[in-house]
């Protein structure tokens, strides 16, 4: 690999990573932290992963030239994380672990990579449609 393919690696990838450390982040705020913003929670969860859903999805995306394999390796890696940052909450004092939390990230993985897919595809669509040539017509 040439410094010029691991550079665009890392600027692919790099957001993604960055993001689970600012979920891993918020995960290690104790109980009396979280008072404050716990009204939030479901939202919160969904709307973390939708974004970590989206930056491993664009990342995968443009790495390999797969929609399909990125859409589910996103998906993979999103709820995967989501099961690691429950598992993180039985240290933090004041926290314990949810699964009702884990599908909530799961889904607004989902959520958000399947808006996307949707997204990309009529983008696709509008594009492929300019590019048609007129046809004369019978």
């Amino acid at each position: 690999m040439n410094s010029g393919s691991s550079r665009r690696l890392l600027l692919l990838w790099a957001p993604p990573v960055l993001w689970m450390a600012a979920i891993f982040t918020f995960s290690s705020l104790t109980g009396p932290e979280l008072a404050p913003v716990s009204s939030f929670s479901t939202l919160g969860h969904f709307g973390e992963y939708a974004i970590l859903g989206v930056l491993l999805f664009l990342a995968a995306r443009a790495t390999w030239d797969s929609p399909s394999l990125a859409a589910v390796l996103a998906a993979i890696v999103s709820s995967a994380y989501g099961v690691t940052d429950e598992l993180h909450q039985f240290l933090v004092p004041g926290r314990t672990p949810d699964p009702a939390d884990w599908l909530t990230d799961t889904a607004g993985a989902l959520v958000a990579i399947g808006c996307v897919l949707v997204i990309e595809r009529l983008a696709t669509a509008r594009k492929d449609s300019r590019d048609a040539p007129d046809r004369p017509i019978p």
